[in-house]
């Protein structure tokens, strides 16, 4: 198959798919009698990837494939395509999905003993209702709480192919301007304080309250995306 053709394809299908796609996926754009094997794939990504260095977009493979999309450093300028005042995430839910993702599996209980106050129950249903955060079984002590984990649209959100691909803790703060280079224009991370979040000592003096639940109520469906998204870890 002529490989100009073939990156052409990808490229179609990539920007045309608004989700990560999976090299199965992108084989099933071929007919069956010329359709290329993944390692002629992934020389074609290999390609792309090469052309877009030094330019506005990059290809990156995340948990549930590959996605064209913006690069970080250019997230400051691109987000001024969206006028409006950018809701933000509280740091009570950002420290809560950083000690789901960094502990899991973990209860709510243990999430409150390590930020030193009880978790508002509106951070767990809306990182739920992202589908960034799922229950993944039942701790075996009285009561049988809920363990809670990170899905395959938690990596995708932050660009991750795994959870090995997490940086330190030490970086935390980094990672609210993730949020900026991909969906979601209208959100805003709020950036954590240069004080390890997850550390036991937090005295959570920004506790689970007040504005909270009124910063964890914008959804932001129905923005227009600068790149793709979603899938579950157990698909």
């Amino acid at each position: 198959m002529n490989e100009s053709y073939l990156k052409n394809v990808i490229e179609a299908a990539l920007l045309a798919a608004g989700n990560p796609v999976p090299l199965t996926e992108l084989q099933r754009l071929f007919e069956e009698a010329v359709r290329p094997d993944t390692g002629e794939l992934r020389a074609a990504l290999d390609a792309l990837a090469a052309e877009y260095a030094g330019r506005g977009i990059e290809l990156k493979e995340t948990a549930g494939g590959f996605r064209i999309q913006v690069r970080r450093e250019l997230a400051p300028e691109i987000s001024r395509l969206w006028p409006e005042r950018a809701a933000r995430y509280s740091r009570a839910l950002l420290e809560t999905l950083a000690l789901i993702a960094y502990r899991q599996p973990i209860t709510r209980a243990e999430i409150e003993a390590v930020r030193g106050v009880a978790v508002n129950p509106n951070i767990i249903r809306t990182v739920i209702e992202r589908n960034w955060v799922r229950v993944v079984g039942h701790r075996d002590v009285p009561g049988h709480p809920e363990l809670l984990g990170t899905t395959r649209d938690f990596l995708d959100y932050f660009s991750l192919k795994s959870l090995d691909e997490l940086p330190p803790l030490a970086q935390l703060q980094a990672m609210a301007e993730v949020n900026l280079q991909l969906a979601l224009p209208q959100e805003e991370l709020e950036p954590l304080p240069a004080a390890d979040p997850l550390g036991e000592g937090a005295d959570g003096g920004d506790a689970d309250e007040g504005t909270d639940e009124d910063e964890l109520s914008a959804k932001g469906s129905g923005s227009r995306e600068l790149v793709a998204a979603p899938a579950h870890l157990d698909d």
